[in-house]
């Protein structure tokens, strides 16, 4: 009896928003897949399909996974982890069907896959069963910090990365300590970081980027940034150069 051939679960980096900074890998797979499975909140199109739209093929089988709750949510809350827990069960239950009727599936995933992103979850429960390949990707915070024109780190400058719902205490203790670090998950924990910044003497080094390398695309001083609502796609960050430099 022949054995059927699974599909290839294919974890698709597509860098920090702007399309042409996705790699020549990421277009070729995409390009070929005969799925194309992607996360977005309810009622949007997901900035990954934006993203990749010029390069996904015309016959293509498509899922859209909407989240049941927001991501900037504390990962801690316990009906956060119980809502997203079965969400992602669901997700990768979906992506197996097709796994197993011997098609391969491309996962968009905005940044990079293993830094900070859904396809995490996907990779943890489809990995021991189906093979699974990952494309790396140029990360969102790689993209904000070329939009600001802020080198992040010099000589032997240690950067830290922060999200933005970890409780102001944490935050602003790691911040004190920090050479360089980056700020992502902002949302509407601005204020706390906000506050944490000035907790840690930091607040004036800090420089705000929103959608950095996509359309409507801002960069700023969070200092001169004021009181608004900010997008989940902003990033704060505090360059270093405190390690050795050689002008």
């Amino acid at each position: 009896m022949t054995e059927t051939k699974t599909g290839t679960l294919f974890g698709v980096g597509l860098g920090p928003g702007d399309p042409e900074l996705m790699t020549l890998k990421a277009a070729r797979v995409l390009s070929a897949a005969p799925v194309v499975a992607h996360f977005r909140k309810a009622g949007r199109p997901g900035h990954a399909r934006t993203i990749a739209t010029a390069h996904i093929r015309a016959d293509v089988i498509e899922t859209a996974f909407e989240y049941p709750v927001t991501t900037e949510i504390d990962f801690r809350d316990d009906g956060y982890v119980s809502a997203i827990r079965d969400f992602y069960e669901r997700s990768a239950a979906s992506i197996i069907v097709h796994l197993q009727a011997g098609r391969d599936v491309a996962l968009l995933c905005e940044g990079d896959p293993f830094f900070y992103g859904s396809f995490l979850h996907m990779y943890d429960r489809i990995k021991a069963a189906h093979d699974v390949k990952v494309i790396p990707g140029i990360t969102g915070m790689s993209g904000c910090w070329t939009a600001a024109r802020a080198p992040i780190t010099y000589g032997d400058d240690v950067m830290t990365v922060l999200p933005g719902t970890l409780d102001e205490g944490a935050l602003a203790k790691h911040l004190k300590d920090a050479d360089a670090a980056v700020i992502m998950k902002v949302g509407h924990n601005i204020a706390k970081i906000k506050a944490a910044l000035h907790s840690a003497g930091r607040f004036d080094d800090a420089i705000y980027v929103e959608r950095g390398t996509m359309p409507g695309e801002r960069v700023t001083r969070l200092a001169e940034l004021g009181e608004c609502v900010v997008p989940y796609f902003s990033i704060i960050l505090l360059p270093g150069g405190k390690g050795r430099r050689i002008t």
